[in-house]
C-alpha cells in the first residue's frame, strides 16, 4: 500500500507494506503433516500385504523340494534359503542366515500378531524358521531327509518360538 502525503512544498511517499497474508494454523498444518504420513504408511502396508501373498505363494511352489544344509534353491532349499529366496522373488533382499535375518528386519512381530508372509523363528539362538502362510500353518524346510513342506503351528512350536519379523516396510 502507498501513502502520500503534503508537507509544505513537499510530498512524501511512504510504502506501507501490505498485511502479511494468513498462513494456515499450525493445527492445520500438523494434521495436514499426519495425513500424509497416514497415507504413506497405509502405502507401505499395502505393498508389504502385496509382496507378503506372493513370498508365500513362491514357497508353496517348493513344497515336496528337497532339504539341503546350505541350500538356496532353486531346487532344493534350507530353512533360510527358502525364506530368503520366496521373499527375493516378491522383491525383498534378505541375508544369508536365520540370525542375520532376525537382526536386519526392524519390524518384529510376536506369535499372537503374526500375519501372511511373517518369518517366525524358533529353538534357542533362532536356529530354525518358517514362513507363516496364516490360519496357524507356515512353510519350512525342516531337516535332513526331508523335504519342503507345510506344518499346522501346534504347541510344539509355540514352546519353542523365539520371536519373529515382518520383511517389506
Amino acid at each position: 500500500m502507498t501513502t502520500t502525503t503534503a508537507l509544505g512544498a513537499s510530498l512524501i511517499t511512504a510504502v506501507v507494506p501490505a498485511a502479511p497474508a494468513a498462513a494456515a494454523p499450525p493445527q492445520q498444518a500438523t494434521l495436514a503433516s499426519a495425513a500424509a504420513t497416514k497415507a504413506s504408511a497405509a502405502a507401505r502396508a499395502a505393498k508389504q500385504k502385496k509382496r507378503a501373498a506372493y513370498a508365500v505363494n513362491y514357497a508353496a511352489k517348493q513344497i515336496g523340494d528337497p532339504y539341503r544344509y546350505g541350500g538356496t534353491g532353486p531346487n532344493s532349499w534350507d530353512c533360510s534359503g527358502l525364506a530368503g529366496g520366496s521373499w527375493r522373488k516378491a522383491g525383498v533382499k534378505l541375508p544369508r542366515t536365520t540370525q542375520q535375518i532376525y537382526r536386519s528386519v526392524k519390524k518384529k512381530v510376536s506369535w499372537k500378531g503374526a500375519v501372511k508372509g511373517d518369518l517366525l523363528f524358533f529353538y534357542g539362538g533362532r536356529t530354525h524358521m518358517g514362513i507363516y502362510v496364516g490360519k496357524g500353518y507356515m512353510i519350512h524346510a525342516p531337516g535332513r531327509g526331508k523335504r519342503v513342506k507345510k506344518v499346522k503351528l501346534n504347541a510344539y512350536y509355540k514352546r519353542n518360538f523365539k520371536g519373529g519379523v515382518r520383511p517389506g516396510l
